[in-house]
């Protein structure tokens, strides 16, 4: 957030935190809405270590916060060389990898570990900038990244697929039964081998 916030000088919207919880409800009827919302953040402020939080009152408002949300890639982008990975994982251990990455790069003086995702299908975007992109980095976080998600069954290219980049570590996600099949279906439909030739399969 801090550093969203201080890219695109805005405001920080709530007190600043290590976690962030972002919440969008649509409904029919505003009043009945509103009431089960205020309802809701009640019983979470009681039950749960909530430091603060705000709720939109206008569209502009609700523009704003999703800008915020929204904005984080390109304000980690542009603000270093960054790492950037796609997983998913258990939700109880969706930010478990981010704590994990920082205390392998412990010794490290400069990476900024940062990650931020979707709790409803575990996704989770772990991005890590430093100063200049160094192979001695590359090297610390590959295959640790990979290994970490393999442990709990995650996959290590959840919302934006394989793609080149990925390709030669797909068996930290994928069995080689399951890779088999993948072959034998893409077979079925593409026997000439023209469609998408020489990726992942």
């Amino acid at each position: 957030m801090k550093l969203v916030c201080e890219h695109f000088n805005v405001k920080e919207p709530i007190e600043d935190s290590s976690i962030y919880v972002l919440i969008e409800t649509r409904g029919s009827n505003d009043d009945h809405d509103t009431s089960k919302l205020n309802s809701f953040l009640e019983n979470m402020y009681e039950e749960c270590d909530i430091i603060d939080g705000t709720v939109a009152e206008s569209g502009s408002q609700m523009k704003a916060i999703w800008f915020l949300r929204e904005s984080i890639a390109s304000a980690i982008s542009e603000s270093g060389a960054t790492y950037k990975y796609d997983f998913s994982l258990p939700t109880p251990e969706m930010y478990s990898i981010v704590d994990a990455v920082r205390k392998e790069l412990s010794n490290y003086p400069d990476p900024n570990v940062y990650g931020y995702g979707h709790i409803g299908d575990g996704n989770i975007h772990l991005n890590i900038m430093a100063k200049e992109y160094s192979e001695d980095l590359q090297n610390k976080l590959e295959p640790f990244v990979y290994e970490y998600t393999s442990n709990f069954n995650g996959s290590i290219s959840a919302e934006h697929g394989i793609g080149q980049m990925k390709a030669d570590h797909i068996h930290y996600s994928k069995s080689e039964i399951e890779l088999e099949i993948m072959k034998n279906i893409k077979q079925i439909f593409d026997r000439n081998g023209i469609m998408n030739p020489y990726k992942v399969i």
